[in-house]
């Protein structure tokens, strides 16, 4: 296995790969892994958990975000996702919108095959035209005056 990238990653990429062995995943057989990395340098890992009322399944972003909250961190400096198998796995919509609500333009975004071939891309890149609170700060401005 070859990780080709920084070793602030190769670190996320064993946490999400520790995550990832722990999946619950008996309907699609897709284990994911994700790590994400704090401002004070913590690591919160999280994998996906399905349920067999699709919907209700939980992704491993989601899952590393719940744990960082419950840790008492807010902030993601960096993040990578661990695919299971030789294809990136880019995060899905939903969890793009859940990562910006604790990260910046510029977190990195880590994506990993499970051979360790990384793409990174910031968050901006990621997901261009973002809503985040900024724009509900705006509206509310709006409303009031």
């Amino acid at each position: 296995m070859t990780i080709k990238t920084t070793a602030n990653a190769l670190e996320l990429f064993q946490a999400a790969q520790a995550a990832q062995a722990l999946s619950y995943s008996p309907y699609s057989q897709f284990k994911v892994g994700a790590a994400i990395r704090c401002d004070d340098g913590s690591i919160h890992s999280g994998c996906n958990v399905e349920n067999a009322a699709f919907p209700l399944s939980q992704c491993a972003e989601a899952s590393a975000i719940g744990i960082m909250i419950g840790s008492g961190k807010t902030t993601i400096k960096e993040v990578l996702v661990l695919s299971p198998n030789d294809n990136l796995c880019p995060p899905c919509g939903g969890c793009r919108q859940k990562l910006l609500e604790f990260s910046s333009a510029d977190t990195l975004v880590h994506m990993s095959t499970a051979s360790g071939d990384i793409t990174t891309v910031t968050m901006a890149e990621l997901l261009p035209y973002s809503f985040d609170k900024s724009d509900l700060d705006r509206h509310n401005l709006e409303a009031v005056s």
